[in-house]
C-alpha cells in the first residue's frame, strides 16, 4: 500500500508515500550531519584568523566564487556517493566563510550569548517552518519564483551595501534575509513533502542555505543591535 504512487492535490508530483519519506528522513540526516565540517570550518577560521584579510571586495569575490562552484559540482555529482562528500566540503567551506562574522562578534563582551542567541532562534525558525510545512496542505510551489527575485534583490543591495558600508542598510539587508530565507525554508521543506524534490542531496542544499542565511542574518543583527564593548 505505502508503495502506491499518489498525486498530490493541486502539485502534480506523482511519487509515492515511501519515497517521499526517504527523501525526508535522509535529508534530515545529512543537514545534521553537515553542521558538524560548518563548526569545524568556522572554529579553525577564528583560530587561525585566516580569513580576516577577507573584506570588501576580495571577500565577496572569494566567498562567490567559492560558494557557486561547490554548488556546481554539487549539481553535478547529487545522483553518487561523492555529491555527499562534496556537499561536506562545501558546509566547511562556507564555516570558514562564516568565521570572520564570528571573530567580530566574539570581540563584544556578551559574544557567546549572541551566537548561542542566533543559534537557538535559527533552530526556532527551522523547527516552526517544519511544522508549518507538514500542516499546510495547499501547494506552495508557486512561491518559487517571488522568493527567487526577492532573493535577487537581496543580493544586489547586500553586494552594494559592501562597498557602502551603512550600519542602517546592513540591518535592513539582514531584517529581509531572515524572511526571505524563512520562507525559502518551508517552500523547500514542503518540495520534500509533496514529492517536488526528490534527490536528498540537492534538498540538503537547499535547506542548508536557507538556515546558514538566517543564522548569518540574526548573528548580523544582534552583533549590531545587542553587542557589548568592554
Amino acid at each position: 500500500m505505502n508503495d502506491q504512487v499518489t498525486t498530490l492535490g493541486s502539485a502534480g508530483y506523482g511519487v509515492s508515500q515511501q519515497e517521499r519519506n526517504r527523501v525526508l528522513r535522509n535529508t534530515y540526516w545529512l543537514l545534521a550531519l553537515s553542521l558538524l565540517p560548518t563548526v569545524l570550518g568556522a572554529w579553525l577560521g577564528v583560530a587561525t584568523g585566516i580569513t580576516r584579510s577577507l573584506s570588501g571586495g576580495l571577500g565577496l569575490i572569494v566567498f562567490l566564487g567559492g560558494a557557486f562552484g561547490f554548488m556546481y559540482v554539487i549539481e553535478k555529482t547529487k545522483h553518487s556517493s561523492a555529491g555527499v562528500a562534496v556537499l561536506l566540503a562545501f558546509t566547511f567551506f562556507m564555516g570558514l566563510m562564516l568565521s570572520r562574522m564570528i571573530g567580530m562578534v566574539l570581540g563584544f563582551k556578551n559574544g557567546s550569548e549572541l551566537i548561542m542567541t542566533a543559534f537557538a532562534g535559527t533552530a526556532g525558525v527551522f523547527l516552526v517552518m517544519a511544522s508549518l510545512a507538514t500542516v499546510i496542505k495547499r501547494d506552495l510551489s508557486g512561491m518559487g519564483k517571488f522568493l527567487f527575485v526577492g532573493v535577487l534583490v537581496l543580493f544586489v543591495g547586500s553586494i552594494i551595501n559592501v562597498f557602502i558600508g551603512s550600519t542602517a542598510g546592513m540591518m535592513a539587508i539582514s531584517v529581509a534575509a531572515i524572511g526571505i530565507f524563512s520562507a525559502y525554508m518551508l517552500y523547500d521543506l514542503k518540495q520534500i513533502i509533496d514529492g517536488g524534490e526528490t534527490n536528498y542531496i540537492s534538498a540538503t542544499l537547499a535547506l542548508y542555505l536557507d538556515l546558514f542565511n538566517v543564522f548569518q542574518s540574526l548573528l548580523a543583527l544582534l552583533g549590531i543591535m545587542g553587542g557589548e564593548r568592554d
